[in-house]
């Protein structure tokens, strides 16, 4: 383990939350240096050609949202 980062795992889990949240936020301001890989790219050509064979085979936004909460996840960092 890095010597450098030994204090990350000192502290609570709510801060560790929050610092891979700041972490992710922080990766996700620069959306073009993130790598597509070539099997990430092939997988979407084929999702997107199986959708458009079949345009009703997605499920909407509000169909998903809802499908998550229906299943009672709860969160509680502390």
């Amino acid at each position: 383990m890095n010597p450098q980062f030994t204090q990350v795992f000192e502290l609570t889990l709510s801060e560790k939350l929050q610092l891979v949240e700041d972490l992710w936020d922080s990766i996700a301001e620069l959306p073009d240096q993130i790598p597509v890989l070539d099997w990430q790219k092939e997988e979407l050509a084929r999702r997107k050609a199986t959708y458009l064979q079949n345009l009703d085979s997605g499920s909407s936004y509000e169909v998903v949202k809802e499908r998550i909460h229906s299943k009672h996840y709860v969160f509680d960092p502390t």
